[in-house]
C-alpha cells in the first residue's frame, strides 16, 4: 500500500475526507489549530494543514479497492498525478506530518503575534497604527501605539484590529 494525493474542492477538504472514508478508503487529513476571530471572540479552530489537499492509502494490484469512485467522490476534484502516474507520497513523509501535527495540538497559531503591526479600526483611535502585545482573555488584547511621542499600551477588542502589510 502506497500513500497518494488528492486535491479537494475548495474548502471541501473534510467533506471529502468523510467520504472517503465512508467508502473504506483510508485517508490522512494533518490539521492545524489556528486562533480566529468568530463572534467578536478569539477562538481556535482547526483547519488542513495542506488547503485543498489530503492524503490517500491505496493498495495496487488485481486484489486492490477500485481507483475509480476516488474521482466521483463529494468533495474531491482529483486524485493528483504526475503526466499519468498518480503522485506516490513516502510513507516517511507522512509518519513526519502525523508526528507534527501532535506537536502542534497544543500550540494554536495565534491570529496576531506578538511585535507585529496592527491597525485599529474602531473608536476614537481608527486608523492609527500600534504593536501588538498580548492577549487578555477572550474579548481584549494589548495594542501599543505612541501617543505625544510616548509609547501607550491599550486594551481593545481584538475585532477592533487589523493587520498592516
Amino acid at each position: 500500500m502506497h500513500w497518494y494525493l488528492v486535491h479537494t474542492k475548495l474548502k471541501q477538504e473534510k467533506c471529502a475526507f468523510q467520504n472517503l472514508q465512508q467508502q473504506g478508503y483510508r485517508c490522512y487529513l494533518p490539521m492545524l489549530p489556528v486562533e480566529k476571530l468568530h463572534l467578536g471572540n478569539l477562538t481556535v479552530v482547526d483547519e488542513p494543514l495542506f488547503p485543498r489537499y489530503l492524503f490517500i492509502q491505496l493498495e495496487q494490484g488485481d486484489s486492490a479497492k477500485s481507483w475509480v469512485p476516488i474521482r466521483s467522490t463529494r468533495g474531491v476534484n482529483r486524485l493528483v498525478c504526475f503526466g499519468s502516474e498518480p503522485a506516490r507520497i513516502d510513507d516517511i513523509l507522512i509518519d513526519l506530518l502525523r508526528m507534527q501535527e501532535a506537536s502542534f495540538q497544543h500550540k494554536p497559531e495565534r491570529l496576531f503575534k506578538p511585535g507585529e503591526r496592527v491597525r485599529l479600526t474602531e473608536g476614537a483611535f481608527a486608523g492609527i497604527e500600534g504593536i501588538y502585545q498580548m492577549a487578555e482573555g477572550e474579548r481584549r488584547v494589548m495594542v501599543l501605539i505612541e501617543l505625544l511621542s510616548k509609547p501607550v499600551a491599550m486594551r481593545v477588542s481584538p475585532t477592533s484590529l487589523r493587520k498592516t502589510n
